[in-house]
């Protein structure tokens, strides 16, 4: 992969931080603000509906803009919603401070992942995404430990403040390491509307919105899990994610090659069948540490195997307007986050810990099933003859 595609992981690497970073600061958040932890975490449910929402609505508003422009300014959102975290006297302002966050990470994502396809030759399109999800992989992996890590010494306003200065060297960064990216051609409204209404891509979508709920409905509660199933605690279960962390990392970059060479429809296939498996059977298999650890691996692998072979599909959808719906489907990513904490909730209220994985890998055979629908639909539209 180009220079140029590693500086748009970057990018992806900061809005992802600015994401996923709250998640270890927030005892801190809960302590210096009054609040208690359940409210604190109201600061990851709002940044997700705000990314959702967001999203395809800035797609629409924005396309016209020549895309390296673009990208700086959705940088620079970023790093101006982090520094008003740093400096917001109360909840109510930090709550602010988290959506305007939302709104650059809502924009750079998507445009993001279009401008690195445009840049790769065709035959790399999948390991250009996979790149610059590499960069969202690695914000998991990296920010929420580093929040923890970080929020005793600097505190939680000097986590943020610290997003914000490398969101500004990252905008610097792609302004001088990028060219210019012209818009793509003007389409209407109703255009694009029509391509998120295709089927197909309805289908594809959903499966995002479903893989996403059964992923982080379990990874949300993974604590609890791994201390009913291996009875682990503490450093323990930080090292068993980062093992899942490095199998996210390897599954990711695996995925992208895989794309170019197999196709998004079959790689999904596999990917979807064995995510289903690894959480249907994790309450047997990560009895033990190290039977924990190969689950998790396994797990991570597959897991962050779903996203390029995904935005590839879509981008074979709509090859002259592929930012509306990659920006949907990043609301779809988000949308999956957002609804995974009250997933969890009501399987461990009803059935509880131990049954919270295989419920998970239902929905995720629901994902399966519509894989199956939309590879049917795929095919028999390439079957239509195409007129004179």
């Amino acid at each position: 992969m180009s220079t140029r595609t590693h500086l748009l992981a970057a990018g992806a690497f900061t809005v992802g931080s600015s994401g996923y970073i709250v998640s270890g600061v927030l005892p801190a958040v809960s302590d210096e603000l009054a609040v208690s932890t359940a409210t604190a975490g109201q600061l990851v449910t709002v940044f997700a509906i705000a990314y959702a929402i967001a999203s395809p609505l800035l797609a629409t508003a924005t396309g016209r803009w020549e895309r390296r422009t673009l990208l700086v300014t959705a940088l620079g959102v970023s790093a101006l919603g982090n520094l008003l975290a740093a400096l917001a006297p109360n909840f109510a302002l930090l709550l602010v401070a988290r959506v305007v966050s939302a709104l650059g990470a809502a924009v750079f994502t998507p445009v993001a992942t279009g401008v690195a396809t445009t840049l790769s030759p065709p035959d790399h399109r999948g390991r250009a995404v996979a790149t610059v999800f590499g960069g969202l992989t690695f914000a998991l992996i990296i920010g929420v430990p580093a929040g923890s890590l970080l929020g005793g010494p600097i505190g939680y306003r000097g986590v943020f403040a610290l997003v914000a200065a490398v969101s500004v060297l990252a905008a610097v960064a792609v302004r001088l390491g990028l060219p210019a990216v012209a818009a793509p051609p003007h389409i209407p409204v109703r255009a694009r509307l029509a391509a998120a209404a295709d089927r197909r891509a309805q289908l594809v979508l959903g499966m995002t919105v479903l893989a996403c709920l059964a992923a982080f409905g379990v990874f949300t509660f993974i604590s609890p899990v791994l201390a009913a199933t291996a009875g682990v605690h503490g450093a323990t279960i930080s090292v068993l994610l980062l093992v899942y962390g490095l199998g996210g990392a390897l599954g990711n970059s695996l995925s992208g090659r895989l794309t170019d060479r197999f196709g998004s429809r079959r790689l999904l296939l596999v990917v979807f069948s064995a995510f289903t498996l690894v959480l249907a059977t994790l309450p047997v298999t990560a009895t033990t540490t190290v039977g924990a650890g190969a689950a998790l691996f396994t797990w991570g692998l597959v897991t962050w195997s779903v996203n390029p072979p995904i935005q590839n599909w879509l981008i074979e959808l709509s090859p002259s307007d592929s930012g509306m719906l990659l920006s949907v489907n990043a609301s779809a990513i988000y949308l999956g986050v957002g609804l995974s904490g009250v997933f969890g909730g009501l399987v461990i209220g009803t059935a509880g810990i131990l049954a919270l994985a295989p419920i998970a890998a239902c929905v995720g055979a629901l994902a399966l099933v519509l894989l199956v629908l939309a590879h049917r639909s795929s095919a028999a539209a390439e079957r239509e003859p195409v007129a004179a």
